[in-house]
């Protein structure tokens, strides 16, 4: 890339952070994007010229608004709730909703901007949004969680609709969640509009192979990164970060594949089970239990629970950060490498630290971000969008099937762009051009919007 060309991309970035100040991860999903463009504005100069990295980094529309709620104890509390939404170029809005007390607006945009290029990145006519509150789960009753979800939905549903924004669950929100948000959606339009949501139960509208899409995805991207190389998940040692939805169904897809998974983690430590991590006993506490995963060790007492432990201090083959964003630093990945790992990909939103990419793809070690590799999810809310359109329901095979084929074409795109690109094997390049180019491609013939 010419110095001429990086000064200006510098400079479309340090508009971007002046225009968004404080906002740490929005400003690091931005230039993880811009540092990969150059070679592509030197091809396609009309980018330039059209300003579309200024028009795609500047929402369309961002809603903030207050949601009261009362606790079982009659008290009143007060939280915010956000939807940004991003890029309808390529179809209706379209991301979670996350509910955690790190919520912020920056947290918001980060998601929502990660969110645009997913989608374009799965074929699927769907733009990119986001949204959520800095509500915490954890710990509340139903009767709270319930009451929480249908004041925030009060609001919110003045901006989505099916050919509008459908939103989907992210960290906090759940089956439950979705529930509670879709009933309190139709109680306030007098609609049953399954295609508002998706990530709704089986019993009013959902989708075979939902709950199970982002982790099964992001392994079966990560299974055709190893056979690129000769390898699989055969024999291999796995470690997984989280303990949520995406992690279980990767430990259960690395299982069915031949892998070991050794360990996982939620916010409060780390279980390591050197027989391999018991998935029924996880999805028993995680799931029906909703309690913490130290809860592991009293069904398995050969298994080690560490209190604010590092998962990636672990031995492992393969590694899965499935948990929160920058969750895996620099040191984190010279410990993964002095111990032999050999692929890292992302099933979080941007959970590895830009200079802990850097340290991995200089040693050698195969990374892709979870644009592409957690795609699977949002392209099974797509497909769920589509059943719901045509009034159907598919089986849990053929959904799997579909999810497949998408992710293979995901990989294939990325793998296909870098090689084009003159950087073979690199899937953060060949993700993020891949994505910006279709969106790019979508904005100019609809004109200056």
């Amino acid at each position: 890339m010419s110095s001429i060309m990086h000064e200006k991309i510098e400079a479309i970035y340090r508009q971007i952070v002046n225009r968004n100040p404080g906002e740490v991860e929005f400003h690091q999903a931005v230039k993880e994007v811009l540092d990969t463009l150059g070679v592509v504005l030197i091809k396609h100069p009309e980018y330039l010229d059209q300003k579309l990295i200024e028009r795609i980094c500047e929402p369309e529309r961002q809603i903030i608004f207050r949601v009261p709620w009362v606790d079982d104890k009659g008290e009143i509390h007060i939280n915010r709730g956000f939807r940004v939404q991003f890029s309808s170029v390529m179809g209706p809005y379209k991301g979670g909703l996350r509910f955690h007390p790190s919520v912020y607006l920056g947290i918001i945009k980060f998601l929502g901007f990660e969110q645009i290029f997913k989608n374009a990145l799965t074929g699927m006519p769907i733009g990119g949004a986001k949204g959520g509150s800095d509500f915490d789960p954890k710990g509340k009753s139903d009767a709270e969680i319930m009451r929480f979800c249908q004041s925030f939905m009060i609001e919110l549903h003045h901006y989505i609709g099916e050919h509008t924004d459908v939103p989907a669950g992210d960290i906090g929100v759940g089956g439950r969640e979705i529930g509670y948000l879709f009933g309190q959606y139709k109680r306030l339009t007098n609609k049953f509009e399954p295609g508002v949501i998706t990530g709704k139960g089986m019993a009013y509208g959902g989708s075979l192979v939902r709950k199970e899409a982002t982790g099964y995805g992001l392994v079966y991207f990560t299974d055709m990164m190893l056979k690129m190389k000769g390898e699989s998940f055969e024999g291999k040692t796995v470690l997984v970060s989280g303990s949520g939805n995406v992690a279980i169904y990767a430990m259960e897809k690395v299982a069915q594949l031949g892998g070991k998974v050794v360990a996982c983690s939620d916010s409060d430590g780390v279980i390591y089970d050197a027989d391999g991590i018991n998935l029924d006993t996880i999805k028993l506490i995680k799931e029906q239990q909703h309690k913490r995963i130290k809860e592991y060790a009293s069904y398995h007492p050969k298994a080690m629970y560490k209190e604010k432990g590092v998962i990636w201090d672990i031995p492992c083959d393969v590694a899965l950060p499935c948990a929160t964003q920058n969750e895996l630093n620099t040191k984190h990945a010279e410990t993964l490498i002095k111990n032999g790992c050999i692929c890292v990909t992302e099933g979080a939103n941007m959970p590895t630290t830009p200079d802990a990419i850097s340290v991995l793809q200089s040693n050698g070690v195969l990374y892709a971000p979870g644009k592409a590799t957690n795609a699977g999810g949002v392209a099974t809310s797509a497909l769920e969008m589509q059943q719901n359109a045509c009034r159907d329901t598919w089986t849990f095979d053929y959904t799997d099937a579909r999810l497949q084929t998408i992710m293979r074409g995901i990989h294939q795109t990325c793998y296909e762009t870098a090689e084009e690109y003159s950087v073979p094997g690199n899937y953060l390049i060949g993700a993020n051009i891949a994505g910006f180019c279709r969106v790019a491609n979508a904005m100019i013939p609809l004109g200056l919007i």
